[in-house]
Order: C-alpha cells, then structure tokens, then sequence
C-alpha cells in the first residue's frame, strides 16, 4: 500500500477556527523579541553619553541574552505547572517591566538591571510562542507559521533600526524603552483574552546546575570589563569560558539535561554542529554591541545610519535563509562550509573596512557575515535534530536556541572586556573607537576560523550518517 501524501496547509488552514487572533499574538511576541536587540544596538551610544555608561555596553547585551537562556530553559517547565494562557500573559508583564525600568533609569545599574528582566520575559515569551504554535496550530498550518515568524525577523531588521534612530537622534532613547512598554502590556493583556484556558505544555524540570554555571560563567567574563588590567581580564575571561565547558560536562550526566548527551563530542555531528553555531555567534557579537557606537564616532553618522548599517547584517541572514531554503542533498552540507566561511571573511574584514573603509565595502562586510549565518543556520539545525536519537529530539530543538543565546552573550561579554582594555570604557572618542574596532574584530577573527574548521569536520561526517 502506498503511503498518502503529506497535506500541505494553507494561509485559510492556518487562520481557519478562530486561529486569526492567535496567530497575531504569537507574531506580536516574536516583535518583541526580534526587534529589542536592534533597537537597543541603535541606542546604546545615547544611553551611554546619558548615563555614563560606555563601560557596560557588552552587559546590556550579556544580560539581556543571559536572562534569555535561563528563561527559554525553563518555559516548558512554566507552562507545564501554570498552562500557557497565565504563562504567556506573566511573561509579557515581566518584558513589560523591564522596558520601564530601562525607561526611567537613573543610572546605568538601573538600566542594566531593567536589561536582565526584558530578557527574562522575552525570553520566555520566545518561548511560548515556541509552545503555542504546537499546541494551537494542526502539523500541516506550521510551515506557514514558521515562514511568518522568519518574515517577522526580516521586518524587525527595517523598523528596529528606523525605531532605535528616531528615538536617539531626538535625544530621546527613553521614549524606545517607553513603546515596548506599551506593546508589552499590549501583548498580556491580548493573551488574557485570545488565549484558551487550561492549555499546557510538557512539564518537566529545570536544569539548574547547569544554567547556574552558564550564568556565572558569562557573569565572570561580563566582570571582566572592569578589571583595566591584561593579565587580570584575561584570567576571568578564562574562568568563564572554563565554567561554560564545566557546564557541557556536568549537563551529559544530568537528570535534566539542557543539551544532547553528546554535546561536548567534538567528533559527533551534534557536538560539532553545536560547537560551530556557539563559535560564528560569539565572533560576530562584537559588530552587533559595537557596530553602532564606531560608525557614530568615526564615521559621523546618525543613530539611525548607524543602526541601518548593523541592520543589514540581519537583513542579509533573512534573505540568504530564504534563497537556500529548500536545496537539499550534498547542498547542505555544502551551504554549511560556505555559510562558515562568510561569516569569518565578513568579520575579518570589519578589521580594515570598519573605520577607513569605502561605504560599499562596509556594507559587503555585513552581508558577507549575515549570509553566513543565512546560509548555514537552517541546515545546520536539520543535522543537529537528526543525528542525535529520537528521545533527544525535543531536547536538542531547545539546545539549538540555548547554544546561540550562551554564545552571543559570552560573545558580547568579551567583545566589552576587550574594548575597555582599549580605553572605551573611558569615553567614545575617534581614537578609542578606531582601538576597539581593530581589537574587537582582530580578536573575534579566529574565533570565526575555528567556525569553519568545526563546519568543515561537521558535513562529512553528517553526510556519512545520512543527516
């Protein structure tokens, strides 16, 4: 007998059964997410100039991620004991109140505090879209659900910026914080109404050693920053990075595992794919912190040019995701290779073009970095989720997400150490901005080399296993 083909949903399908209102919420969650790390790229500087704070810049970021991957970690958990509606509607208030205290932040300890708790509530709100789509949506509606959510990340590339710009030209970056507090409360309140009662993910537990261990070690990196002295930044820097893997070891013998057991494997298609997603994240992180506030500095530009520029890296990502979505075959694994090479050519390049640089080549550098994430992301993902065995499905769709979360922030929390060794910390002058863009980028190109050596063992290995 042969087997019926697969029904393949439609937009009706998908917005069929009062599923409209759904699917608009589970889009406006995923905007929050999306766009918060764009505009708060794009304001930085001003926030900085305001509050005094050029010497946490790599911490608005660490944090926010952090409080991201400790919240996706756990929102299975959450809705598993609360149900999603509850859930969905605590997660945008707590998002809510971050932005606020963000907003009217006296200092930049209020800011940064504001910053962990937008996190924390995006992060869980990431991941209850994550959990609504699965439960709300039939299986045949989710590949169009899912190319909604990649075309909601491609738009927040446009708006993000234009609304970080706008704000911060003004002399008014508050008011950025102060529009995500209204679209926050917006979103709760929205999940109170629209979302059905008694809705529950998978429970489960948490695996708090491990994400205690991840948050110290990018706790100890981010305090790195403050040393103002080599030898002392480099041994927290290591610390951390130590506690990061520490974290890894301890995870494979868990009873609750954040990660595939496999993970620490480097010859395993799943501690390879992992290992190479954490290596381009990290190496790019610096560009995303730091682009802005260089372009301001030495270039002249406005907050809003600036935050285009940094912008059109992830405008890259979305398009180059697009055109490659559906080659299969030998073109994944090839995808991966190239990906990783772009990646590492874009950001090593920012080592010449940041500063002195032609506008064309500026540009070519962040569609080189972005393509490689487009390129590469999607299938690495595939090969990741079908090498590792089928109790450890679920568990590696998280990993993924959790792996590219630790990455940026451990990432963005160098980038800031290595930054204020090179006098950023002390104020944006053309001179410590041209430091930081040589020293950033000169360090996070071999961070990005170790990318395409860990992508080039990766495909021939999960070619071997038909992954």
């Amino acid at each position: 007998m042969t087997a019926a083909a697969p029904v393949h949903g439609t937009w009706k399908d998908v917005l069929a059964e009062g599923r409209l209102a759904q699917f608009v919420l589970i889009c406006l969650a995923v905007w929050l997410h999306a766009a918060d790390s764009l505009v708060t790229a794009t304001i930085m500087p001003s926030v900085g100039a305001d509050l005094g704070g050029y010497a946490y810049f790599g911490w608005a970021t660490a944090g926010f991620l952090l409080g991201s991957v400790v919240a996706g970690a756990s929102a299975g958990w959450l809705t598993g004991r609360t149900g999603l509606r509850r859930a969905f509607a605590f997660s945008a208030a707590l998002y809510a109140a971050g932005c606020l205290m963000s907003a009217v932040a006296p200092d930049i300890w209020t800011f940064l505090a504001g910053r962990l708790v937008q996190g924390v509530g995006g992060g869980w709100l990431a991941g209850f879209a994550s959990v609504a789509v699965g439960l709300l949506f039939p299986d045949r509606t989710l590949p169009k659900v899912y190319a909604a959510v990649t075309g909601l990340w491609g738009v927040a590339t446009l708006v993000g910026p234009l609304m970080g710009g706008v704000f911060a030209d003004a002399g008014h970056w508050r008011w950025a914080f102060g529009a995500f507090v209204i679209q926050g409360l917006a979103v709760a309140l929205a999940a109170l109404v629209l979302l059905p009662r008694g809705e529950r993910g998978q429970g489960g537990g948490v695996p708090v050693r491990q994400l205690l261990l991840i948050a110290v070690g990018v706790s100890a990196i981010a305090g790195a920053d403050l040393m103002g002295d080599f030898a002392l930044t480099l041994l927290l820097v290591c610390v951390g990075l130590a506690l990061l893997v520490l974290s890894v070891r301890v995870d494979a013998r868990a009873p609750v595992r954040l990660l595939p057991r496999s993970t620490g494997d480097l010859t395993s298609v799943a501690g390879l794919g992992l290992a190479t997603m954490f290596l381009m994240t990290a190496a790019s992180m610096g560009f995303t912190v730091y682009g802005p506030a260089i372009l301001q500095a030495t270039r002249g530009y406005s907050a809003l040019s600036a935050g285009y520029v940094v912008g059109i890296e992830a405008f890259a990502w979305t398009a180059f995701a697009l055109a490659v979505s559906n080659l299969t075959g030998a073109w994944r694994g090839r995808m991966v290779r190239v990906g990783a090479a772009s990646a590492a050519l874009g950001v090593a390049l920012f080592i010449w073009v940041m500063v002195d640089g032609p506008f064309w080549s500026l540009v070519l550098a962040a569609v080189l970095l972005g393509a490689g994430f487009g390129l590469s992301s999607a299938f690495m993902n595939q090969m990741v989720l079908a090498a590792v065995p089928e109790e450890e499905r679920g568990l590696s769709g998280g990993a993924v997400n959790s792996v590219r979360l630790t990455g940026a922030a451990a990432g963005a929390a160098v980038a800031g150490a290595i930054a204020n060794l090179n006098g950023f910390g002390e104020g944006l002058t053309q001179e410590t901005a041209r430091a930081t863009a040589t020293a950033v980028f000169g360090l996070a190109t071999p961070v990005a080399a170790l990318a395409i050596l860990t992508a080039w063992r990766l495909t021939p290995r999960a070619a071997a296993q038909g992954v």
